[in-house]
């Protein structure tokens, strides 16, 4: 069984912000990290796996 749906480098968006688009960094513990794709220096989201939509 696969633990985690989405891979990093996967682009994806957050339910609460759909029309900012982020892009996973890595999976740990049943926790995406991820950035903003055209904000590379702003801080990274944690954000579990029912916190993403796909578009």
């Amino acid at each position: 069984m696969k633990e985690n749906k989405y891979k990093a480098g996967d682009a994806v968006y957050a339910k609460i912000k759909p029309d900012v688009k982020l892009v996973v960094r890595r999976y740990i513990d049943r926790i995406y990290y991820c950035k903003f794709f055209n904000e590379p220096n702003r801080k990274e989201l944690a954000l579990f796996e029912s916190e993403i939509v796909e578009k």
